[in-house]
């Protein structure tokens, strides 16, 4: 018996593998340009500003490990796709002990993606917007919460229309990613000195930097080095750091979404599965219940490998750089706007750069520079949160359609019915989340469960990758040692967490 038809799953079918298109600008926007604007979200809009304020650059070499963990997990997940045209969760799916053990598995950890932390945040931009001042926490706490549900109801909208929905996010997050970065850009070359870009670049450097007991920053390997003795650290601005470990990049499962936009870019096998449509204006398109793979002939291996070269490169060229050029950029500005120590509450997370930048330019120009600001943050954190909820349907969309027996008797045209069913579901749990627990809360739990998530993703991920493939599509040894590194990097993360909350 085929091997993936031991769990209960339906088999792949076989096909041929076309040729990967000549590279060109337009097809390097692809998955990582959909990817980057998922990755400028609240870890470089809020924790890291957050941070920057208080401890300067240094404490930003996280999120170097961080994003080169990430990318190390793309390139291995997307590996899957491009050979069967599934999603990574749905090849889990398909090792023992099987289907149903794997699928609350995950849902355990990936419940937790529900937290609406980014909407919370939103609705400050958004009501502040409003009011042309910052909300009031003391006495407005209620116009906060019917802002954050307005917005709430607002979220499935750009999912609604626009042929197909990874056609509709890319063009959203190209508008997002080119305005934020290119407005962040400007003010950072307008108002930033040589001493502040320094403390930036090298702060992605100083690996081994944490924030102390005493407010300071202490490197441990310096300490260490020195006979000092692993220093005390402060608990509280250690959850900040892992949060934003954590949420840096994309992270959590939400990286999984690398596989359904490499499918749905129609790269590798992905072009023969098909796509999601959208409700309205859809185009005639299905998703098959079951992946294709195809013949590893020595062609098939030439086309394979230049597939395999276009995620590399998409990656690297597009995703890497504007993840960290969006990191860089807040926290520029952050360090050049805010007094050094600034410590910021959940209100102030998502509007203090922009009274730091209107308090530093002043006049008109420094009022309407708050407006544009606080607009930025609501293009930031508003389409992040569609791309997340859009993730994390996706992941679920993705492993009923092929595990669920009934689900498989279904018109593979219908898949979006399940879609928006989803959705539907997804309001209405986050809803409730909102109703009950503070938005600082919601993120400092997201971001480390997050990084649990990832971590036992990394290692399903080589597992699925090394005993499904055919011999000739697994990775090698040098990419299995990276994705197991990645793992244990990011279960470190969470252990981290659990050590000092405890």
């Amino acid at each position: 018996m085929p091997r993936e038809a031991r769990t209960g799953l339906p088999p792949w079918t076989t096909a041929e593998l076309d040729a990967p298109p000549r590279r060109n600008w337009r097809q390097l926007l692809g998955p990582g340009i959909v990817m980057a604007g998922a990755s400028l979200g609240a870890g470089e809009w809020l924790i890291g500003p957050a941070i920057t304020a208080r401890y300067g650059g240094a404490l930003l070499w996280i999120t170097v490990l961080t994003l080169l963990a990430q990318y190390i997990y793309n390139v291995e997940a997307s590996r899957y796709t491009l050979a069967t045209g599934e999603g990574i969760m749905t090849g889990k799916l398909r090792l023992k002990p099987g289907s149903r053990f794997w699928t609350f598995t995950y849902l355990a950890v990936d419940f937790w993606t529900m937290l609406p932390f980014q909407l919370s945040a939103v609705a400050v931009t958004g009501a502040a917007i409003i009011l042309g001042r910052i909300p009031d926490p003391a006495s407005e706490t209620g116009l906060m919460r019917q802002v954050t549900y307005v917005l709430l109801l607002l979220v499935p909208l750009p999912l609604i229309f626009g042929g197909t929905i990874y056609r509709l996010l890319k063009g959203l997050v190209m508008v997002k990613v080119f305005f934020v970065l290119g407005l962040l850009l400007v003010l950072a070359l307008a108002l930033s000195s040589w001493r502040s870009l320094a403390e930036v670049a090298l702060g992605f450097l100083q690996f081994g930097s944490l924030p102390a007991a005493n407010g300071q920053v202490v490197n441990v390997f310096g300490a260490l080095w020195r006979g000092e003795g692993f220093p005390a650290l402060d608990t509280e601005s250690m959850k900040l750091f892992t949060t934003l470990a954590g949420i840096a990049g994309v992270g959590g499962l939400t990286q999984t979404s690398i596989c359904a936009y490499t499918r749905e870019q129609g790269w590798g096998m992905g072009k023969k599965v098909g796509a999601i449509a959208s409700m309205v204006g859809g185009e005639p398109v299905a998703l098959a219940h079951s992946g294709a793979t195809f013949v590893p002939t020595p062609p098939a291996l030439a086309r394979w490998r230049g597939w395999l070269r276009m995620v590399h490169l998409d990656q690297w060229q597009v995703w890497l750089p504007a993840s960290l050029i969006g990191l860089a950029l807040p926290a520029l500005i952050s360090i050049e706007v805010l007094p050094r120590g600034t410590t910021a509450d959940r209100w102030v997370l998502a509007s203090m750069m922009a009274g730091g930048v209107e308090t530093r330019v002043g006049g008109g120009l420094g009022h309407l520079l708050w407006h544009l600001m606080l607009i930025c943050g609501f293009l930031v954190l508003f389409p992040v949160t569609i791309t997340t909820v859009d993730g994390f349907l996706r992941r679920w969309v993705d492993v009923v359609w092929t595990s669920s027996g009934t689900l498989r008797r279904i018109d593979p045209r219908q898949v979006l019915r399940v879609y928006y069913g989803f959705l539907a579901g997804y309001v209405v749990m986050s809803a409730a989340f909102l109703a009950f627990a503070s938005p600082l809360w919601l993120v400092i739990v997201a971001a480390n469960v997050n990084n649990f998530a990832l971590g036992l993703s990394c290692f399903h991920t080589l597992a699925v990758n090394t005993r499904l493939l055919p011999g000739e599509l697994r990775p090698g040894f040098g990419s299995r040692l990276a994705l197991g590194t990645a793992g244990f990097y990011f279960l470190s993360l969470a252990a981290i967490t659990v050590w000092i909350i405890t």
